[in-house]
């Protein structure tokens, strides 16, 4: 049978970036470099609010569990901003991750030689960087009860509960240890152990289970000093792994030391090997519909879907060695151009990569 996979524009610049990650996945089928495989459309987020007035329909969840890799490209507008909490576009994503269970979020956070000079920090600092952010994605601040608004005598309040259980925390820590393992064998465990409960327990379990993978170092570090850490002396990472608020905030930081957020792609995976791929760069609206979006993260993206749930490496590395042909020969959309380089939009970029994916064969 033939691999699924399901699409899901989205919002903003969604359309625009999945669509050249769908013209690359046809191209890979037209070089056979990979097997056939089913591609189909789903709405969510603003776009299933416009159609369906929710913005994650029943539809959409049956085919995004029923598929191998889901692709996503962002959701949200300002449009629906004043929208209630449980019918805005982010809610959406929120409950598409909890109901494919995908507890694990894969962030890597790689400068490329020839994007060095777009970072905010100093070359030496970040050439050659490639991080590995690990963050639990279903559990945590997000997820926890009891959480909402009250209203107490005409002084408004709000509560949110962090909240992680034993098992939660046990099963991302073994995926981030078995990353570690594949990369340089070293795991940052990152937490606020120093007046959190919830911290306190989590440094417990990451402790424990690191005692199973005696061949990675690790170490802990509390988020604050983790965050200073990471625009200090970025390249003394190698695996971050923390919970879902902490590695929101770092994994976007983290972004930003490549050079642009839309360079960097994602990937959150459940216990069956099945995921949902996405850029990490938002929707983006003031950009959208310009032609101007940078679409390797979404492309960055399908690289990792084939790795992760497809089981085609050698693909996923004609993917990355295409991009890093394609920056080599000075592409760049707006975000990433220095001073003097030419501009490209997100078509010909996307195009670009297909023409060096396809010259590399």
């Amino acid at each position: 049978m033939n691999a699924h996979v399901l699409l899901l524009p989205g919002d903003g610049i969604g359309p625009e970036v999945i669509a050249q990650a769908d013209k690359l996945l046809g191209a890979l089928q037209a070089q056979n470099i990979i097997p056939p495989i089913d591609i189909s459309h789903a709405l969510i987020g603003g776009a299933a609010i416009d159609a369906d007035n929710t913005p994650l329909p029943d539809k959409t969840i049956t085919a995004a569990l029923a598929a191998d890799g889901v692709l996503l490209g962002a959701v949200g507008a300002p449009k629906y901003d004043s929208l209630p909490s449980d019918k805005k576009p982010e809610k959406g994503l929120l409950l598409l991750r909890k109901s494919m269970g995908v507890f694990a979020n894969l962030r890597p956070a790689i400068c490329h030689a020839e994007l060095a000079g777009a970072s905010s920090l100093r070359r030496e600092l970040v050439e050659g960087l490639d991080i590995l952010i690990v963050r639990e994605l279903i559990g945590g601040i997000y997820f926890g009860e009891p959480r909402g608004r009250q209203d107490n005598d005409g002084i408004r309040a709000a509560a949110n509960t962090m909240r992680y259980d034993e098992n939660e925390i046990t099963r991302v820590a073994h995926a981030a240890f078995a990353a570690a393992q594949r990369r340089h064998k070293k795991l940052c465990s990152v937490d606020k152990a120093n007046v959190l409960e919830v911290s306190i327990l989590w440094r417990e379990i990451v402790s424990a289970i690191g005692k199973e993978y005696p061949d990675v170092e690790l170490s802990h570090m509390y988020v604050d000093n983790a965050a200073m850490q990471l625009v200090r002396a970025p390249k003394q990472f190698d695996v971050i792994l923390t919970g879902n608020l902490f590695g929101d905030i770092l994994s976007d930081a983290a972004a930003m030391l490549t050079g642009s957020i839309g360079m960097l792609p994602s990937a959150s995976l459940n216990d069956q090997g099945r995921g949902l791929y996405e850029p990490v760069h938002g929707s983006a609206p003031d950009i959208a519909g310009k032609n101007i979006a940078n679409p390797l993260a979404a492309i960055l993206s399908v690289e990792m879907m084939l790795r992760y749930s497809l089981n085609l490496p050698q693909a996923a590395d004609c993917i990355a060695s295409a991009v890093g042909q394609t920056l080599s020969s000075g592409k760049r959309t707006a975000d990433i151009a220095q001073a003097g380089d030419s501009i490209c939009g997100c078509e010909e970029m996307g195009q670009a990569v297909i023409d060096n994916l396809v010259a590399l064969q």
